[in-house]
């Protein structure tokens, strides 16, 4: 067997390198890929060279280490089966599906502590979309939503609509989301936004309720388009002592913030939400472990995998990070199968 593993190599370029396939040690198991998702807010950064200076890629994770740097193998969405085990790992194991935050590759060993057995009631296209729902989950676990509140979601991208999804559970007066592709419009309908308004419509702001200088109706706003100038609208549409999340990582991209007006006199409270970490405020109560509970059982309810919009095997993993690239009103969900290692 060989493994197939992407890399990304250059700003704009993606290479598929082939090379012997790992052998676990004693207390690894052997994954074999089935399929892995894109994460197009973060790889999209990793594609076009986005990313900060000199920031760590996710400590939180055994397979994601070092700094960004071409070339460079990222990815945390994956859904695979256990094919082997080392001699430490008890046999039960083999043959588990299983989920891991780790990048495109066909074949790959792991420590089963890093490893999430997948629920035999959700299907592999399901479970891919959990490191987005527990984004998700954690931020409304930071931005606490309350019975009657009007919220507002900017940017309705796959965290986007899970946000919106799960809001739509709750008893809210309004639930507003933004969003400039027509297809995403109608996603976000289709999961339960009240309405879902492209952000360059004239007036649009005037007709949310925002008056220059004075604030918006919005209680709570999440800025999730990953463009900085949605901050900026976020500010405009939330009330006076409302809150705004973001959960956009904007990588080196700067923000240009109207901090002089609505803000400073409204007293509003910027959020910042990532889910490597809970909010301090609920470590007593809540735990990763729980958080991920809540993320799978999340799964079940919405049944996102209508959003998946694009299907590719790995090796045309090029076309699928230019399609996403240049026509991002295109996709929601792109997804690569993998071709069975064990049968080539």
């Amino acid at each position: 067997m060989k493994q197939h593993r992407l890399e990304f190599v250059e700003p704009g370029r993606v290479a598929i390198h082939v090379g012997p396939a790992p052998q676990p040690t004693a207390d690894q198991v052997l994954v074999e890929t089935q399929l892995s998702a894109i994460s197009p807010g973060t790889e999209m950064l990793v594609y076009r060279g986005q990313w900060p200076q000199d920031v760590t890629v996710d400590a939180t994770f055994e397979a994601l280490t070092g700094t960004f740097a071409y070339p460079l193998t990222y990815g945390y969405c994956t859904v695979g089966r256990v094919i082997a085990t080392g001699s430490a790992v008890t046999a039960d194991w083999r043959g588990r599906r299983v989920f891991a935050f780790h990048p495109h590759e066909d074949l790959f060993c792991a420590h089963p502590s890093t490893l999430h057995p997948i629920p035999d009631d959700l299907d592999d296209e399901t479970a891919l979309f959990l490191p987005n729902m527990e984004t998700a989950v954690n931020l409304l676990l930071d931005g606490c939503p309350l019975i009657g509140e009007q919220v507002v979601v900017i940017g309705q991208g796959i965290v986007g609509l899970l946000t919106t999804a799960l809001l739509a559970r709750f008893p809210l007066a309004s639930l507003t989301a933004l969003e400039s592709h027509p297809l995403r419009r109608a996603a976000s309908i289709r999961l339960g936004a009240g309405a879902c308004h492209d952000p360059a419509t004239p007036d649009l702001l005037a007709r949310l309720g925002a008056i220059p200088g004075q604030g918006g109706q919005a209680d709570l706003v999440y800025e999730l388009s990953g463009n900085p100038s949605g901050l900026n609208t976020a500010l405009t549409l939330t009330r006076p002592t409302g809150r705004v999340v973001v959960g956009s990582w904007y990588g080196s991209k700067k923000v240009a913030l109207d901090l002089g007006s609505v803000f400073h006199r409204g007293r509003l409270t910027l959020i910042s939400s990532q889910v490597s970490t809970l909010a301090p405020a609920l470590s007593g109560r809540w735990q990763t472990s729980r958080r991920l509970d809540t993320a799978w059982e999340m799964l079940r309810q919405v049944a996102p995998k209508a959003c998946i919009t694009h299907r590719f095997p790995l090796a045309e993993a090029a076309r699928a990070y230019a399609l996403i690239d240049r026509s991002p009103g295109e996709t929601i969900q792109v997804i690569f199968e993998h071709q069975s290692a064990s049968k080539r």
